[in-house]
């Protein structure tokens, strides 16, 4: 299934060590890990089943003011956050929104495509560093 701004890959590695290896990539770069939230344990703990999925909440403020400056709107859509989930079939995946879908979803033009940009590259490399091997 498609969803409209979604990346996802698959990893190579397993649920935890995508993870790991994402939270690892993301303080290497230099950015803020704000939350690791493990959706699998709290459904857990309300005796619920849910197969592993864990969300990275992460930035810095050089990257997203200058999209916040054009539209405040979009600060619920930052920090970014980085989906890892397992799926029925057992495949590992990881998922983001596209910094590029979301200049569009808020309009922010001209002023801020570089950011943009660059924001996109950094973190699809990012994400395909936790996901696959060297």
């Amino acid at each position: 299934m498609t969803v409209e701004g979604l990346t996802t890959i698959l990893s190579n590695f397993g649920p935890k060590e995508t993870m790991n290896r994402l939270e690892s990539e993301v303080k290497a770069r230099g950015l803020t890990v704000f939350a690791r939230v493990d959706h699998a344990a709290g459904a857990k703990a309300v005796g619920l089943k849910l197969r592993p999925t864990e969300l990275l909440i992460f930035g810095n403020a050089r990257g997203g003011t200058p999209l916040m400056a054009v539209d405040q709107r979009i600060g619920i859509d930052l920090p970014l956050k980085a989906l890892v989930y397992q799926d029925e079939a057992g495949k590992v995946w990881l998922a983001y929104t596209d910094p590029s879908w979301l200049a569009r979803r808020y309009g922010l033009g001209a002023a801020v495509a570089a950011n943009v940009e660059a924001l996109s590259k950094a973190l699809g490399s990012l994400i395909a560093g936790a996901a696959k091997t060297a």
